[in-house]
């Protein structure tokens, strides 16, 4: 058996804190039994069988009049378990729900958590919990708020939002940071399913952003993100406001808390840069101020992890798509030609990728790099050699037309998919056809 799965098993008694009854083996033990038998069958016919044996268990247990709270909270999760193996346990849908509505903290802990992993947005039992959840805003228990707050952030009616929205609201100014986070990522979500419905309060995202708590703030960038992308010259004013944040976050002013890995709170840089890559883009004035932290991005994320390569990748993209400044697209260039040169195949692939999206903002920006992507086409990688084709055809103009040409002629001639060999053919057609005298 796995470590993970080792490590699963070890966990489950301290996440359900049971306390088994004298001579009966807990719903604990029963949940680690049942993940035993699952990773030890061959078949998919044998775990077909077990699980059925325990819905049918798990399904007599739940509607007994004798099983206790504690004895329910444990029937969930193995409910969660047999859903997230793709077998229904639809039954347990009004017994999560009850859950949540009664019993203690961890009670409504697991509730709250089989309530979202089983319900969608849309389903009909999701009106019983409106109750409970406002109950649970007004409560002084900070537990039962963030349960709220979180189960609202995950699955919540549509129609429902304006009864719960106020509620919402309030939290962003609540004295506890957890609170005004989840309370922002709430919102994030009402945005996304009813965004009509969050408009008039724009003006406390803005607060959001500026909270003297980095988690808040962060949180407040996935609106931000979705907003920008909607409507950029509407958030031209909040540059200054994303610039001096990202030059915080890149020069390590964050709490280490936020690091992976040693990198500077790497997902938030990411989130950044493609907020400034939107409000930049066709903006001289702009893309001005940027950059400055964009040089600096490029030159503290070192090519030495995977998290680093993630940010390189955003900041060459925001670079190519703002207004251009000579000194960054030489980085910018310097950058992916290390990505493509690279021995590691991911890499090569992430180089690419950034070449194909830096050809669809100019093909001309590309060509620099011509020799180098048509030596990929000599790469084991299929992946890589259908990358490089597609983007040997996007650079092609009437100067490189027939090298490239004859490239592709020779990769065809050896080449035993139907498909590349389709798809390849028409692309020579159709550079024939374009580019006929440069041809001959």
């Amino acid at each position: 058996m796995s470590d993970v799965v080792e490590r699963t098993l070890t966990a489950l008694p301290s996440l359900l804190s049971s306390d088994p009854s004298p001579g009966r083996p807990s719903s604990t033990s029963k949940l680690g039994t049942l993940i035993r038998g699952i990773t030890e069958l061959t078949s998919k016919h044998d775990e077909e069988k077990l699980i059925q044996r325990e819905l049918v268990s798990i399904k007599e247990q739940v509607s007994s009049p004798n099983t206790t709270m504690r004895q329910m909270k444990e029937l969930m999760v193995r409910a969660v378990y047999c859903e997230m193996l793709g077998y229904e346990a639809s039954f347990s849908y009004i017994h999560a729900i009850k859950l949540a509505q009664q019993g203690t903290a961890l009670d409504k802990r697991v509730g709250y958590l089989a309530v979202s992993l089983f319900l969608n947005e849309s389903h009909e039992l999701l009106l019983l919990l409106v109750n409970t959840v406002l109950k649970d805003l007004q409560s002084t228990n900070l537990i039962e708020v963030c349960m709220a707050l979180t189960v609202v952030g995950q699955v919540f009616p549509k129609d429902m939002i304006p009864a719960i929205l106020p509620m919402v609201e309030e939290k962003l100014n609540h004295p506890k940071e957890i609170i005004r986070r989840k309370a922002v990522l709430a919102l994030y979500k009402f945005y996304l399913i009813a965004p009509n419905q969050v408009q008039h309060i724009h003006s406390k995202f803005r607060k959001a952003l500026c909270d003297k708590d980095p988690g808040v703030m962060s949180a407040s960038l996935h609106i931000y993100l979705e907003m920008v992308t909607e409507k950029p010259e509407g958030y031209k004013d909040l540059v200054v406001s994303f610039v001096t944040i990202l030059k915080q976050v890149v020069g390590g002013k964050l709490p280490i808390d936020f690091n992976y890995h040693s990198v500077p709170a790497p997902w938030l840089q990411i989130q950044l840069l493609r907020i400034l890559s939107l409000l930049g883009k066709n903006d001289r004035s702009t893309s001005e101020m940027m950059y400055e932290v964009l040089d600096e991005s490029l030159r503290r994320a070192e090519m030495n992890h995977n998290i680093t390569y993630a940010i390189l990748f955003e900041c060459v993209k925001t670079i190519y798509t703002i207004h251009p400044k000579a000194e960054l697209l030489e980085k910018a260039a310097k950058c992916i030609g290390n990505f493509v040169l690279s021995p590691k195949i991911n890499l090569k692939y992430l180089g690419l990728k950034a070449l194909t999206y830096v050809v669809q903002q100019d093909a001309n920006l590309a060509l620099q790099h011509q020799m180098t992507i048509i030596e990929c086409l000599d790469h084991s990688d299929l992946i890589i050699k259908r990358e490089t084709l597609e983007l040997l055809f996007r650079i092609t103009n009437g100067q490189n037309v027939k090298v490239i040409v004859e490239k592709l002629l020779e990769f065809l001639r050896h080449s035993k998919d139907d498909y590349v060999t389709i798809d390849l053919g028409g692309k020579v057609t159709e550079l024939a056809e374009k580019y006929p005298s440069e041809m001959i």
